[in-house]
């Protein structure tokens, strides 16, 4: 009979692990999270904030059978080995399991590592040590926050607007997004010229005059400048310089989602849910292994070992002149630092040798993670670059071209990188000074607004304020989009009405508390919490004692919103007909609710556009109450499918995407593509 028991979170680690110990060992999981915060006290936090926010917790739904397991296990081992996962998080599910079942401190020990694989599992069960309870206060910390933030101010938003809930990250999140759509809004596009000399193979385009940068702002200018032009171009200056292109860091987890989104087009969600399954274990001929390491972690460190079989590697198949060096980078505020980058647990697993394994999603995340962490280790790419500068008249232009003269890194990686060769011709041997151009053309442009957030570029600049942890930002960008404050148009978050009015009603009465600094400077806290650097019970006061006279005024202060009144009458009572909002969208109804439970049976009119071409709805026309008309998907929130222009019902014949129609021209929704007359 086996007499120790080992506890890990998820049930697919269990059968490796158990085969990698042996058979004096037993797996169990504890299917993640066991106890929780109750719903007891003051506001319903399952926190006693006058007796210095003691927690009460009680078992999760549906957690009492797996507790009883454990605890009947437990009892009957010499030794319990809390192996749950390595972040604080994990940390703070070791201490759960500890305190719930009763262990004492001579019974147990606390297991990490840092891969699913024989050789890490066995070196960690020789280097066992005791829970760390300052990453659990830490942890706890940022749970009782999330809690007293979560339920007072849901609570706000729920009786003053048409919202459902708001957060200490989400809430910041969601007001990047309305900022950024604020300044589209207020932007205000100036014109601007180029003028470009066409040649046979190259273009050059005109950047200075006398050797000053030159500005061109209307067509008289170009019109001007294009008369004092000739089609002899000569040639003043051919400057070339080899220059060195380093590969990129291996993956943390907020690069790992923005390049899954940007190349793979995965979003946050998806993207750690198959990172997840990559890690726990793969089923491959003769073993059930994690291929990756860890997928929840900001460090770009890696471990010794990996790195000495990687440049075995490289130089065995790739030769000696590929092999680089270990980047040195300054450690950022709020890295943790406690364990790897995102890596292969095997450089001899390469993508190739377990792609039948793999579904397709899998094969393709775990090759972008597998030869990014080669690449980190490999020799710099080297490019010639070539810039050459032509007069015509007083005014220079310039052309430039590039070619890879060593490909280093990319090797492995050019799949992922955005580089090619653009040669140009032999400039430094013509014997003649000078070229002539086939056309010299002017262009009209305007300056572009900044860019809407993608799901890359949110994270990224969630991460680069520090709002949140790399591993809530999935979580964080989910809420948003399933509570309808923000929508994905074409690939790119748009704040929904009720987005709007959230973010200005937080804005009016926690603008001090709603923010990014205050944000950040919370994790920094957290980060000393768990370092032993401060004290998480006066934390929280500090908190608690700024947040709730907060709340209470913004209750009195802020009025309740009225119900849009559609201008007729209930035809039960005589009261106002209002519009609400349920779960499945916008329904007329009687004003005096619960009273009255009339409900308006017929729909809203809309008008149809064209079939959706993801689910086979209608597309229709909306509009929202700032008076703005987008294409929307009858079967939201289902589908989402929606577009700023008007879709034509054609496909794009060079990518198949819709193509949209705005002021006559027709258009891709998605690339380059436009319709020729």
């Amino acid at each position: 009979m086996p007499k120790k028991l080992v506890i890990v979170e998820s049930p697919s680690k269990t059968k490796p692990i158990e085969k990698y110990l042996g058979g004096d060992y037993k797996v169990l999981s504890s299917k993640g999270h066991v106890r929780d915060l109750s719903t007891k006290g003051k506001y319903g936090f399952g926190v006693d904030i006058e007796n210095d926010f003691k927690p009460d917790y009680i078992p999760m739904k549906g957690k009492t059978a797996v507790i009883n397991e454990l605890k009947k296990e437990a009892k009957k081992a010499d030794r319990v080995y809390l192996a749950t996962d390595p972040d604080r998080e994990g940390e703070a599910i070791s201490w759960h399991l500890f305190d719930t079942l009763g262990l004492k401190e001579d019974s147990y020990d606390r297991v990490v590592f840092n891969e699913i694989t024989h050789d890490a599992v066995i070196e960690a069960f020789k280097n066992t040590r005791k829970i760390d309870k300052d990453l659990v206060n830490s942890q706890e910390t940022r749970r009782i926050l999330d809690r007293i933030i979560g339920f007072r101010l849901s609570k706000l938003i729920q009786s003053k607007t048409d919202g459902s809930s708001a957060g200490r990250v989400q809430s910041v999140a969601l007001k990047l997004i309305v900022d950024r759509e604020r300044e589209i809004e207020a932007f205000k596009a100036e014109e601007y010229w180029t003028i470009t000399g066409i040649f046979p193979s190259f273009e050059a385009e005109m950047f200075q005059y006398n050797h000053k940068d030159i500005e061109i702002k209307t067509e008289a200018e170009a019109n001007e400048i294009l008369g004092k032009l000739s089609n002899t171009f000569k040639i003043e200056s051919v400057d070339k310089k080899i220059k060195q292109k380093q590969s990129k860091l291996p993956f943390i987890t907020s690069t790992l989602q923005q390049d899954a989104s940007n190349k793979l087009g995965f979003n946050a969600k998806k993207t750690m849910q198959i990172a997840q399954k990559l890690y726990e274990g793969i089923e491959l001929e003769d073993e059930t292994v994690g291929l990756i390491s860890y997928m929840r972690t900001d460090s770009t460190r890696l471990s010794q070992q990996f790195i000495t079989s990687a440049y075995a590697h490289i130089e065995n198949k790739y030769g000696k002149e590929y092999v680089g060096s270990v980047k040195v980078t300054k450690k950022k505020e709020n890295v943790q630092d406690a364990h790897e980058a995102i890596r292969p647990t095997s450089i001899n697993r390469t993508p190739e040798s377990v792609r039948t394994f793999l579904s397709n999603d899998e094969f393709k995340l775990y090759r972008m993670i597998y030869y990014r962490a080669l690449a980190s280790l490999m020799k710099s790419a080297k490019t010639e670059n070539t810039t050459v500068i032509f007069d015509n008249n007083n005014y220079q232009f310039k052309t430039t071209g590039q070619v890879i003269v060593f490909d280093g890194y990319l090797k492995v990686f050019k799949d992922y990188e955005d580089i090619k060769d653009s040669e140009l011709p032999p400039f430094d041997t013509y014997q003649s000074s000078v070229v002539v151009s086939q056309a010299i053309e002017k262009k009209q442009h305007f300056t572009s607004p900044p860019a809407r957030y993608t799901e890359a570029k949110l994270i990224k600049e969630m991460e680069e304020l520090g709002i949140g942890r790399p591993s809530t930002y999935a979580t964080t960008i989910d809420i948003l989009k399933k509570r309808n404050y923000a929508n994905l148009v074409e690939k790119k978050f748009v704040p929904t009405e009720v987005g709007f009015e959230i973010t200005d009603k937080l804005q009016q009465c926690f603008s001090h508390l709603i923010n990014v600094e205050y944000t950040a400077n919370m994790e920094n806290d957290l980060d000393k919490i768990a370092e032993g650097n401060q004290n998480w019970v006066e934390t929280l006061h500090n908190f608690y004692d700024e947040f709730e006279p907060a709340v209470k005024n913004a209750f009195d202060a802020m009025p309740k919103k009225e119900a849009e009144k559609t201008g007729e009458d209930c035809p039960e009572c005589g009261s106002p007909l209002v519009i609400r909002k349920g779960k499945y969208g916008e329904f007329v109804a009687c004003s005096n609710f619960p009273t009255c439970k009339y409900i308006k049976a017929e729909p809203r009119e809309v008008q149809e556009i064209c079939d959706c071409p993801n689910c086979g709805a209608k597309i229709v026309e909306k509009k929202s109450k700032r008076g703005k008309v987008f294409y929307g998907c009858s079967n939201y929130p289902k589908c989402k499918t929606a577009y700023w222009d008007r879709p034509t019902g054609e496909k794009c014949p060079e990518c198949g995407s819709m193509l949209t129609e705005k002021k006559n021209v027709i258009k891709c929704s998605s690339c380059d593509y436009k319709k020729e007359d």
